[in-house]
């Protein structure tokens, strides 16, 4: 059985290089980028660019498939958090031959108000080991509350895995704060993500430098640099 280290590792780097030919991972320290919250980041990420190509669809749900044996898990429901996650846990859920699910951001607002479908009449995991899957963990909200709702759906849910990390001590620390605790794994993690950069020649080394120094500080990083935060009206 292959580590969970060496599963990284082999998956990672093929993944970032994918990530960068389909756009999925952008990169540019000079002109950062703007997000919803207004800071300038040097990085902009959309998992969804994966979709387009099938290769790399297939490799992200073997990648998923080798983390669970490496750790040993017993799955007995796929669950994808919508809608990022939710072509991947279909993959993943299909290979597996196991029932799938997802979950909404909140319950819908109209018809049955089901925040999760696919748990069939009676509404409830029944106890059942549930694998969250999620496309990208960033300060790690948006996964903690779809944990939290398979739980209070009667999902027994400790273990969320994700394509990609910005590696955010804050997200570590909110899964570890969960009762009882969740644990993540991602296929790519940042660190890998940069030196793949690096070393393919798709950053300089100035580049690369930049983009591990915003990772110690993310939401200050801009202000230092001269690209203050926007604030909308």
């Amino acid at each position: 059985m292959k580590k969970l280290e060496e599963i990284t590792e082999y998956y990672g780097p093929i993944l970032a290089k994918g990530a960068f030919e389909l756009g999925a991972i952008r990169l540019s320290p000079e002109n950062p980028f703007t997000w919803v919250s207004g800071y300038r980041m040097p990085i902009y990420n959309d998992n969804r660019q994966f979709l387009a190509e099938p290769k790399y669809r297939a490799l992200i749900r073997d990648a998923f498939a080798d983390i669970i044996d490496s750790l040993g898990v017993q799955a007995d429901n796929i669950a994808g958090t919508a809608t990022a996650g939710i072509p991947h846990a279909t993959s993943l859920a299909d290979m597996l031959y196991k029932p799938l699910s997802y979950v909404r951001s909140s319950s819908k607002d109209h018809g049955l108000g089901h925040q999760i479908e696919g748990l069939g009449q009676s509404g409830s995991y029944e106890g059942k080991n549930v694998l969250l899957i999620e496309d990208l963990i960033s300060t790690g909200s948006s996964s903690l509350k779809a944990v939290e709702a398979v739980r209070a759906a009667g999902g027994r849910c400790d273990l969320c895995l994700a394509i990609f990390t910005y590696g955010f001590k804050t997200a570590e620390d909110a899964f570890a704060a969960l009762d009882p605790p969740c644990v993540f794994h991602t296929i790519l993690s940042y660190d890998v993500m940069v030196r793949t950069a690096e070393e393919t020649g798709y950053i300089s080394s100035e580049s690369a430098a930049a983009l591990r120094q915003w990772r110690e500080d993310p939401f200050g990083w801009g202000e230092k640099r001269g690209f203050p935060r926007e604030i909308k009206a």
